[in-house]
């Protein structure tokens, strides 16, 4: 199909291309622009029947696989796993007749809090970025198209459609935005999605800098920017900020067609945004059709991520996995068993295709010698029952080993409202200890899509599976590896804290008064516990499995100017095949830390049978080493030591080697309000002013080993107008004229 460009079209018509037809639909031009279709679908497509007269309704939508959410996904490590799940998203797209899926969702778990946690990846940006390109790039493969969402800085649900995240550019430089970031150089997203929020003052929607000048000019960008819905607060602002298609729409095109008649609003800008959703239609007018898709294939691979993905925690004495073989009783105690909470609740609730649960996966897959019974133990209002409780404490009490499943009710975590606690429910609580003083072997099987405190209660457990939310097979997957079929190789992706109050945002989360201070700046998760030596339940990174692993003979080797491979030799030392994720970690020593003292920058997930060797390998380049120079608005790499560091977590490092960086040669450039020590530490700076503190007299006020050093080193070179040393304003201006002259960089 031809379609027409923007000069083909009227004023009206291109402004209503900028504003969507319907809830789920773009509008369409007659027959010279076909409409887009537009769902949910971070790890499942939510298409609304049309038919059904309920746009919004979020429990009755088409059935559609519920893959496990990005809190269980990025568990996983897996990104090959993340580009399998967006070919099968896309093709049920294909199949329910959606044209662009609206997801992933990438934004940075800054607190575990935030009532939306289970559909984003990581504290980490790097975990958010690779996993969410990959599912991107997945999605893309059949021709549908992926929005990435929510751009940016939103990182909680409290007031989020007002409140204004404050932060500083360098935190928005190396925490917040990189996901974004990588996904839109790697992936080439059709789409992106801003976010409710304010950034620093301004409504993410209308922030010519975030969506023009960094999205557009510096990423290169080239597809189109919608609003989340109802996220417009003016059209006509939004527009000339870089926001192409307002969703749902408010029926105000008259604004921008008026704005332009008026002289408010240059009509190119109007060119440019019909422009790209004509480009949108499009990219996305050729996916070919189909009836349907492999429906118990899609199942089964929602089975193995949730199996990739789940985190063995604790498991003392080797209490997991049990054998399915073997005589013995075991109590499967919880609700949750019997009723899996499996994803979380807001826009990207799916209707599964079908609902497994661990009760009757364990009873189809145990031996005849295995006694199973099962004993709810508590209700899922967190309403105390005593009668439930004595019958599981009498389960327990004739079991040899007992199984709990605990987890947070589907009230507890949604979309548009954060939660108040990590604590479990205290019903939930009362019914573990009872069954743990009842059985001597007790494991605990979680389900929650945000962290949730275990510290308080992992004395009574001696194993503990942490299962996230597990998608629709998510039963069958926590029994294959509570029995045994598969080892546990999910690994964290945030830090679970000893406490709330031990969390770096905690004095700041959720804001006031209409704004959220990040105040805890770069030091999110493990940037904060690991520099400041925080104790926590569980690091970063962390994650047992049925077996165990030896890392040896760590190289690094120079390939270029800033550029490094990375290899070392890991080996399964145990007696079954099993999985492990090796991280690569970048750190610095000083004395008094200007940056994380470590972060994380490859990882690799390798599975590897009994005794088995291989090589992995990364490769380190000097982005990997840089920070972002508010004061030059740029990555700077500045020269010096490093360490490289490969580890099971970030407080399990295997292996460590010493690396230097001759640094990018940039300096800061000096000006009156620079300060002396700035001079004397810049390579012009200290030999051009060094001449002139020689011509005056002055030649000891630049000695490190002048007892008026200390003092004298953090004061603007200015200021020195008024000492008497021939430091004059007009001195100070040929002193910043000599040393710009001279610099080579």
């Amino acid at each position: 199909m031809n379609l027409p460009a923007p000069s083909d079209l009227t004023l009206a018509e291109k402004a209503s291309l900028t504003s969507g037809d319907s809830t789920w639909e773009t509008a369409a031009v007659g027959d010279r622009v076909p409409a887009v279709v537009l769902a949910d679908g971070p790890h499942g497509i939510r298409r609304q029947d049309p038919a059904s007269g309920d746009a919004l309704g979020l429990r009755h939508s088409i059935p559609a696989t519920c893959f496990p959410p990005a809190v269980t996904l990025g568990s996983s490590w897996d990104a090959e796993l993340a580009r399998r799940i967006g070919e099968a998203l896309a093709a049920e797209a294909s199949a329910l007749g959606v044209h662009v899926v609206l997801g992933p969702g990438v934004n940075i778990k800054r607190s575990p809090l935030c009532g939306r946690n289970f559909e984003y990846f990581s504290e980490d940006p790097l975990i958010s970025g690779v996993m969410g390109a990959a599912l991107v790039t997945g999605i893309q493969s059949l021709g549908v198209g992926a929005c990435v969402k929510h751009f940016a800085v939103n990182n909680q649900e409290t007031d989020r459609m007002r409140v204004s995240a404050d932060v500083d550019e360098r935190t928005l430089r190396e925490i917040y935005l990189p996901a974004f970031e990588r996904i839109v150089r790697e992936a080439r997203p059709y789409a992106v999605m801003t976010s409710y929020n304010k950034i620093n003052g301004v409504y993410a929607s209308e922030n010519r800098w975030l969506l023009t000048e960094l999205l557009r000019e510096e990423w290169g960008f080239d597809g189109l920017v919608m609003s989340d819905w109802g996220a417009v607060n003016d059209r006509v602002a939004s527009l000339a900020a870089g926001l192409d298609l307002e969703m749902p729409p408010t029926g105000t095109d008259e604004r921008i067609t008026a704005a332009v008649r008026a002289g408010d609003l240059d009509e190119a800008l109007v060119d440019a945004a019909a422009e790209r959703v004509i480009r949108l239609v499009r990219r996305v007018q050729d996916i070919p059709r189909h009836d349907g898709w492999d429906v118990d294939a899609h199942h089964e691979l929602a089975r193995e991520a949730a199996r990739s993905a789940a985190v063995l925690l604790k498991n003392d004495d080797g209490l997991l996995p049990l054998d399915p073989a073997a005589a013995q009783r075991v109590a499967v105690i919880g609700e949750f068993a019997r009723t899996p909470r499996y994803q979380g609740h807001g826009s990207s609730h799916v209707v599964p295709t079908r609902l497994e649960n661990s009760w009757d996966a364990l009873r189809a897959a145990v031996g005849p010698a295995t006694e199973l019974a099962f004993a709810p133990g508590f209700t899922l209002d967190g309403t105390p029952d005593a009668e439930l409780l004595a019958e599981a404490v009498a389960a327990a009490r004739r079991a040899d080993t007992a199984l709990v499943f605990l987890g947070l009710p589907d009230r507890a975590e949604s979309e548009g409202y954060d939660r108040t606690t990590l604590a479990l429910p205290a019903d939930q609580i009362e019914v573990l200890r009872a069954v743990s003083a009842a059985c001597p072997r007790v494991a605990v099987v979680l389900a929650n899509g945000g962290v949730v405190d275990v510290a308080s209660w992992q004395d009574s457990a001696g194993a503990i599976l942490e299962g996230w939310l597990a998608g629709q097979a998510g039963g069958a997957a926590l029994a294959d590896l509570l029995l045994g079929f598969h080892s546990p190789s999910g690994r964290l992706t945030e830090t679970i804290p000893l406490r709330l109050a031990d969390t770096p945002s905690h004095l700041h989360f959720p804001g006031s008064d209409g704004h959220v201070v990040h105040g805890e700046g770069r030091y999110v998760g493990y940037r904060h516990y690991d520099t400041l030596d925080v104790e926590v339940a569980y690091p970063f990174g962390h994650g047992l499995s049925y077996s165990r692993f030896a890392y040896a003979d760590l190289e690094v080797t120079g390939t270029g100017d800033d550029a490094w491979t990375v290899e070392a030799t890991v080996t399964n030392t145990g007696d079954r095949f099993a999985h492990e994720v090796v991280q690569l970690y970048t750190a610095f020593t000083e004395e008094a830390p200007s940056r994380p003292r470590h972060e994380l920058r490859g990882f690799t997930k390798v599975g590897l049978a009994a005794g088995e060797s291989r090589r992995v390998s990364f490769t380190l380049t000097g982005r990997d080493l840089a920070r972002w120079s508010p004061s030059r608005h740029c990555w700077r790499v500045d020269p010096g030591a490093f360490t490289v560091e490969i580890g099971a977590s970030s407080r399990d490092i295997r292996l460590r080697a010493e690396a230097t960086t001759p640094g990018d040669g940039l300096v800061d450039e000096l000006g009156p309000m620079s300060t002396l020590g700035e001079w004397l530490d810049h390579p012009d700076g200290r030999r051009v002013l060094g001449e002139h503190l020689k011509r005056a007299g002055a030649a000891g006020l630049a000695r490190e080993d002048s007892p008026l050093i200390g003092l004298a080193r953090g004061i603007p070179l200015i200021k020195f107008s008024t000492f008497g040393i021939g430091l004059s304003p007009e001195t100070v201006a040929e002193l910043v004229a000599a040393v710009r002259g001279t610099a080579t960089h």
